[in-house]
């Protein structure tokens, strides 16, 4: 159903592809937008090991919420910061694409653990999650990510 990476040389592990998934705070998912066109949005991820599903967090409406009540397929791209090899100028960087369906969470015990673990992906400022928790949650649609397929490579740019 899904194809083989083209380029299988550049591939990277599946372990590779979850510290990916693990480490790196943002991506961009994909859906199908309006009137057929493709519509990319970069977005905060928490990637959670024990059920392998992707989180996010956004408003309740909008574009992105419109298009995946049309149709849930989706694809996620991430990519690292990269590095450097001794004396090189081009930059190593590790990519991971997510293909999978997405759904809203309409349980709110669910939607305040993916928020809470989303914010610790950038703070440890507990005062600062409880008043995001009391003042934005109603306002906050949480949605999951179930993987069908994933392949990273690491491409060097040069």
């Amino acid at each position: 159903m899904f194809r083989e990476m083209r380029r299988f040389k550049q591939q990277i592990s599946a372990d590779e592809c979850e510290t990916v998934l693990k480490n790196e705070t943002r991506g961009v998912l994909s859906l199908l937008g309006d009137n057929g066109y493709p519509y990319g949005i970069p977005m905060n991820h928490y990637y959670c090991e024990e059920d392998g599903k992707l989180y996010f967090h956004g408003a309740k409406e909008g574009h992105k919420i419109d298009s995946l009540k049309r149709c849930d397929k989706v694809c996620y791209t991430v990519y690292d910061k990269g590095y450097r090899r001794e004396g090189e100028w081009s930059l190593n960087v590790k990519s991971v694409v997510v293909f999978g369906r997405i759904s809203l969470v309409e349980n709110e015990e669910k939607a305040i653990d993916i928020c809470t673990k989303l914010c610790r992906k950038f703070t440890d400022d507990e005062d600062y999650l409880r008043r995001e928790l009391e003042n934005a949650l109603p306002r906050v649609q949480c949605l999951e990510l179930t993987p069908e397929h994933i392949t990273g490579k690491l491409v060097n740019e040069s």
